[in-house]
Formats: C-alpha cells, structure tokens, sequence
C-alpha cells in the first residue's frame, strides 16, 4: 500500500500509464491480478462436496441474514452517523455496503484456515444474490431511505447487466478456472498428484496477485489520498467500525449455533468482507472516475487489507485457545 501510494503520488507518468489500460472502465491489470488471487484458493475446493456443505440449513440461513440484511443496513446506519455532512462520501461509503464480497474473502478465509468448500459455496451464493439485489437495493439505500431522515436521495439507475459482467469477470471466470482445471488435470495426472504437487506450486500467486494489486489500485489514487488525508480519515472510521462489528458479531453469534471453528471463520470473513471491485466499478461507472464516490472505493481496500488481516490473527488465536 505505501509502494502504491508513493508511486501515484511521485510518478505520476507510471500511474497515469496503468490507469490508461483500462476497457469500459476496467482496468485490465488489476482484473488480471484479482483473477490470479482467486484462482488458487478455488482451486483448491472440491465442488463434488458443496452440496453436503450447505446441509446445514441454520448456518446458511444466518449468513444470508448476515450479508442481505444486516450488513447493509449497518454499513447505511455507519455512514449516516459519520458522514451525514458529507453526501458524496456518505453514498460512496452507502455503495461499499450493498456490494456483498465475493471475491477477497476466499482470500482472506484461505489464510485463516477457514472451511474452504464451504466458503466457496456461500461466494457462489452471493454472487446470484449479487446479481439479482444489488441495483434494487443502490436505489432503496440511495433514493428512498435517506429521505426517510430527511437526507437528499441519490438518483441512481444500475442495469443488471452491469453487475452481472462485474460479477462475472471477478468470480464467474475464477470459479471457471477452478473447476475447469481441477477437472482437466485430476483426469490426466489423478487426485494425488494434484492435490500434492500442482497445489503447493500454484499457493503462493494468490498472495503476489494479492500485493501487485494492492499497489496497482493504491497508486491510482496515491496522489489524491496523500493530498486528502482528513477525508481519507472520515470514511476510515465507518469502514473501520464496520468490519470488526459485522466480523464479531458473525464470529461469535456462528459459534452459538454450533458452527465448527472452519465453518465459523468462512461465514466471519463472508460477513465482514465487500467486493469493492463492484463498488468501485459502479462509482466509476455511474459518477465518474475522479468522482468522492469513485475515492471512496479505493479507500476501502486500504482500510480492508489491515483489518481483516487483523482479524485473520485474532480468528487464529482464537481458535487455538
């Protein structure tokens, strides 16, 4: 992050070049890398179990609960609170909470030893849910709500197409991938091999696409963030209330239900996560790219990155007391 930051703020010639490489506002290396970090962890999933995964119809019911209800409506309270003065930022900050994650948290569940499989299947999961609510739920948070409190409502229409190439690009094409290939290869060189030896090669491109991103999407923004830092510190602190309640409460609630320490920590990670791919696509995409709203996305993942990092410890030294 602070490569990234240092690179927008001090070449910006570099950074100009890579924000340049973008089609229909996306940006083609960091698609590439976002599709790079994903493919090994669901490489590693065995898709024959996901329908013995989703059995329990109490933990599956809780994260929905969890993603499409409170998730939202927590990240909408947080930015009225914090950002009520601030209306461009506040809807950034509104967009961030409807884009549910289903990307990063396979990431972030992978490091964690979280329940691979089963966070697989809530990802697949939230995408469909992804496809189908997220333009009704951009005009319930941003157009009906804020006059409930008697806040100016946003005017904002999202084609369902948008989401569902968004969504396509950053999980339909590393699920693909996954499963292509898992297939391809435990055909020609059989499971042992597989899961012993082209495994452990391919591990460690999830966390350098994970770092190449991070600096990608810090030093397209580094000038500004640099330059802004009170409005940088305004929206951390929603985000920053948001993943540590939305994680604990997931966490601690999962385990009152007696979600194995696996499972518990993939519906904890799904809970806290946001696809901030799809938030700022949508920023970029309907306020433009030099848009507070557009800012707002790329603040996101530098404060994401150290709290569910952090969380990734705490799960760890949680689950081993």
């Amino acid at each position: 992050m602070i490569f990234g930051l240092t690179l927008g703020a001090f070449a910006p010639g570099v950074s100009g070049f890579i924000g340049g490489l973008s089609i229909n506002e996306v940006n083609i290396p960091i698609a590439i890398g976002l599709i790079a970090m994903m493919y090994p962890p669901l490489a590693k999933v065995d898709f024959k179990s996901l329908p013995d995964v989703l059995s329990d119809k109490r933990l599956l019911s809780f994260s929905l609960v969890l993603n499409w209800l409170i998730g939202p409506l927590l990240m909408f309270c947080l930015a009225v609170v914090f950002l009520r003065n601030s209306p461009e930022l506040m809807s950034g900050v509104i967009i961030i909470g409807i884009a549910r994650c289903i990307a990063m948290v396979l990431v972030w569940n992978d490091l964690a030893d979280g329940d691979r499989s089963y966070g697989a299947a809530l990802v697949a999961i939230n995408s469909v849910f992804q496809v189908v609510t997220f333009s009704l739920y951009a005009w319930f948070f941003l157009t009906i709500a804020p006059t409930w409190i008697g806040i100016t409502a946003v005017s904002i229409n999202i084609p369902l197409s948008f989401v569902a190439k968004n969504v396509f690009m950053y999980l339909g094409i590393p699920f693909i991938l996954g499963i292509g290939l898992r297939y391809l290869f435990v055909k020609r060189k059989g499971e042992i091999w597989y899961n012993e030896k082209y495994l452990p090669q391919i591990g460690p491109i999830t966390l350098v696409s994970l770092l190449l991103t991070i600096v990608l999407m810090f030093s397209l923004q580094g000038n500004r963030i640099i330059t802004q830092p009170s409005e940088v510190i305004v929206v951390a602190v929603p985000l920053m209330i948001y993943f540590l309640l939305m994680w604990g409460i997931s966490y601690f609630f999962g385990k009152k239900l007696g979600a194995c320490d696996a499972k518990n920590r993939a519906i904890a990670f799904t809970a806290a996560g946001n696809n901030f791919e799809l938030a700022i696509a949508v920023s970029i995409g309907i306020f433009g790219i030099h848009s507070p709203q557009a800012f707002v996305g790329v603040i996101g993942p530098l404060i994401e990155v150290p709290a569910l990092l952090l969380l990734v410890k705490i799960s760890q030294k949680l689950s081993s007391s």
